[in-house]
C-alpha cells in the first residue's frame, strides 16, 4: 500500500468499491491538501458520488484505505468523518427550517449542552468571522434565503473543526450572485489552510475557484490537472484537456464544451414564435393549495404561443413543482383559470389534457415518469392502455405494442438489451429518451419540461437539449422548468422567475437577461 503525500489532508489509496453489476470506484488515489480547492470533475456515473461517500462515513471500500493527515482510519459513520475534522455539504439542504440558526447547529451529538449558549455562540462567531458571513444565530432556517442556509450548512460541517470541507454540487441551487459569494467563502477558508474538495459539473466554476482539477471516468481517475499546469493553461487549452480526459482521448463535440462550460447562451436557439396571434395557453391568476412543507402557486398569469420555449427559473422549492403538475393536470386549481386555444380547461384532469396535446415530463423519470419493474415496451405505452389499436376489446396486443416498442427503441436510440428488459435496468439517459419519445409524438401540442437533463452525462444533455429546441421548431409551445441557467439562456425565448410560489417577473432572453433573472431569484426588482 503507497503512502500519503506528507503534508495532505486527506488520501485515499488504491480505494476500490463495488456494488452489484458495477465497479464504482477502481483503484482510486488521490491526495486532497491543505490550503487547496481541489475540483473534482467527471460524468454522471464517474465514481463522485461514491469516493464522497466514503469520506463522508456513509459508505465503507472494499479495498483500499483512506488516510487523515498521513493516518490511516476507519470512518464508519457521519459522525466519525465530521470527529475526524471531515464536513460534507450535500446538493440540498439537509436542515430543520422550523429551528434557529444556532439550534440546528447543536444537532447531531453538539458536545454542548443545549441551554449552555455561551460556548456555542462564542464558535458561531468564530465561523461567522472565518467565512465572512453575517447571520442571527436565533432566525428561523426556513426564513433564510438559500444561499444564507448554504452558509448554515457549511458552518455546520465545520462545527467540529476546520481540516478538510466537502462540498457536493454546491452551485445547483444558487443564484448567480450567491455562486459568487459561494466562490468567496471556498477563497477565504483556502486561505486559512481548510482542504476544500469541490464537486461541480460546470469546467467554468472549476476554471475560476479550482487550484488542482482531478477528472473522474469509469470509477478511474483519468488524470490531473495540478495548480502549476492549470496556471499555465488557457481556458480553451484546459477545457480541450479535461474533455480529453472525460471522453477517453475521443474528440468531444464543439457545443459539448460549451455545455460543460456552463455557456448555452453561447448556443441560443432562434426564436420563430408569432407572437401576433392569440396565444395557445392562458394562464390567469392560478393559485394553488400546498400541503406542509411544499410552496403553493400564487396568483400565476402568463401566455404562451406555438412554437415558443418559455423557460421557468428559480432556486429549487419555490413552486416549479406546482407549476409543472397543476398544468399537467395532477394538481387542481384553487383558483384562476387556464384557457387552452380559447377553451377552459381548468378543471379537467390528466387525461382530459392529454386529448388535447398536453405532455409533462416529469423531473422523477423513476416512480412518477416509469415503473421500473414493468418493460420497455409497456413503459412506452402506459398512458395509451386500452387504447386502440394496441388494445382491442380490452384485450393487449402484444406483438403490436413491442413492434411499436421496437420501432421507438430504434428511432430514438434507446439503448437497451431488448424491448422486454426493465426499463429501471436502463441509464438515466436511456430513460429520459423513452419518456421523450412516449410523450412527445405528432399529437403533441404543449410540453412541459421540469428538469429534463437533471443528472443526465454530457452527451445525453445534450440530446435532450436538441430534443427540446426540435419541439418549438415544429411548432410544439414548450415550458422549460430548469435549475441550470445556462440552459434556459440557450433554448428559452423569455424566462419567468418564480419566487415564493409567484412569477416574480419576465424577462425576455436578451442582452443582460441573466443579470436580471439573478436578481428575480431573490425577489428584487429587476434593474
Amino acid at each position: 500500500m503507497s503512502e500519503a503525500t506528507p503534508g495532505t489532508a486527506v488520501s485515499v489509496r488504491n480505494v476500490t468499491k463495488r456494488f452489484p453489476g458495477v465497479v464504482a470506484n477502481d483503484d482510486v488515489s488521490i491526495d486532497f491538501l491543505p490550503g487547496e480547492i481541489h475540483v473534482l470533475l467527471g460524468e454522471n456515473g464517474a465514481g463522485k458520488s461514491t469516493l464522497i461517500g466514503m469520506l463522508a462515513g456513509m459508505q465503507q471500500p472494499d479495498s483500499g484505505e483512506i488516510l487523515v493527515k498521513g493516518r490511516p482510519v476507519r470512518i464508519g459513520s457521519p459522525r466519525g468523518s465530521l470527529d475526524l475534522g471531515i464536513g460534507t455539504v450535500f446538493q440540498h439542504v439537509l436542515l430543520v427550517p422550523t429551528l434557529s440558526v444556532i439550534e440546528n447547529l447543536m444537532l447531531g451529538g453538539s458536545r454542548w449542552r443545549l441551554l449552555d449558549r455561551a460556548p456555542v455562540l462564542k464558535r458561531f462567531q468564530e465561523l461567522s468571522d472565518l467565512l465572512g458571513v453575517r447571520l442571527d444565530p436565533d432566525a428561523l432556517v426556513g426564513r433564510l434565503a438559500l444561499g444564507e442556509q448554504q452558509q448554515v450548512e457549511i458552518m455546520r460541517a465545520l462545527w467540529r473543526g476546520e481540516n478538510v470541507l466537502i462540498l457536493d454540487e454546491p452551485t445547483s441551487m444558487l443564484t448567480p450572485q450567491g455562486v459568487q459569494d459561494l466562490g468567496k467563502v471556498m477563497k477565504r477558508l483556502r486561505d486559512k489552510g481548510v482542504a476544500i474538495i469541490f464537486i461541480t459539473h460546470k469546467l467554468a466554476e472549476a476554471y475560476e475557484f479550482g487550484d488542482r482539477i482531478s477528472v473522474l471516468r469509469l470509477g478511474r481517475v483519468a488524470g490531473q490537472l495540478d495548480k502549476a499546469r492549470l496556471k499555465s493553461m488557457t481556458e480553451a487549452q484546459i477545457t480541450d484537456e479535461v474533455l480529453r480526459l472525460m471522453f477517453g482521448g475521443q474528440k468531444a463535440d464543439s457545443r459539448d464544451a460549451e455545455t460543460l462550460l456552463g455557456r448555452g447562451g453561447h448556443l441560443k436557439r432562434q426564436a420563430r414564435a408569432d407572437r401576433s396571434k392569440p396565444p395557445i395557453l392562458a394562464v390567469k391568476g392560478v393559485s394553488t393549495l400546498a400541503d406542509r412543507g411544499e410552496c403553493p402557486l400564487v396568483e400565476v398569469s402568463f401566455e404562451l404561443w406555438p412554437g415558443e420555449v418559455l423557460g421557468v427559473a428559480g432556486v429549487d422549492g419555490n413552486g416549479q413543482k406546482h407549476l409543472a403538475e397543476m398544468l399537467a393536470g395532477q394538481r387542481p386549481a384553487a383558483s384562476g383559470s387556464i384557457q387552452f386555444e380559447g377553451r377552459d380547461v381548468t378543471h379537467e384532469g390528466v387525461a382530459q389534457r392529454r386529448r388535447h396535446g398536453f405532455r409533462y415530463i416529469t423531473d422523477e423519470r423513476l416512480g412518477e415518469g416509469t415503473v421500473g419493474a414493468f418493460s420497455v415496451a409497456t413503459n412506452l405505452v402506459v398512458k395509451e392502455i386500452g387504447v386502440p389499436p394496441l388494445w382491442q376489446r380490452g384485450v393487449s396486443r402484444w406483438d403490436l405494442i413491442h413492434g411499436h416498442a421496437r420501432e421507438q427503441i430504434k428511432r430514438h436510440d434507446i439503448r437497451t438489451p431488448s424491448e422486454r428488459t426493465p426499463i429501471g435496468r436502463l441509464s438515466g439517459g436511456n430513460i429520459q429518451k423513452a419518456l421523450l419519445a412516449r410523450e412527445l409524438n405528432g399529437s403533441s401540442r404543449l410540453a412541459i419540461f421540469n428538469k429534463p437533463t437533471y443528472g443526465l452525462d454530457l452527451h445525453n444533455i445534450r440530446l435532450a437539449r436538441d430534443r427540446i429546441a426540435q419541439c418549438a421548431e415544429q411548432g410544439l409551445a414548450v415550458i422549460l422548468i430548469s435549475n441550470e441557467l445556462d440552459e434556459l439562456l440557450e433554448l428559452s425565448d423569455r424566462i419567468a422567475v418564480m419566487f415564493r410560489g409567484r412569477l416574480s417577473g419576465v424577462v425576455p432572453n436578451e442582452g443582460n437577461a441573466e443579470r436580471r433573472i439573478g436578481l428575480l431569484m431573490t425577489g428584487a426588482e429587476a434593474a
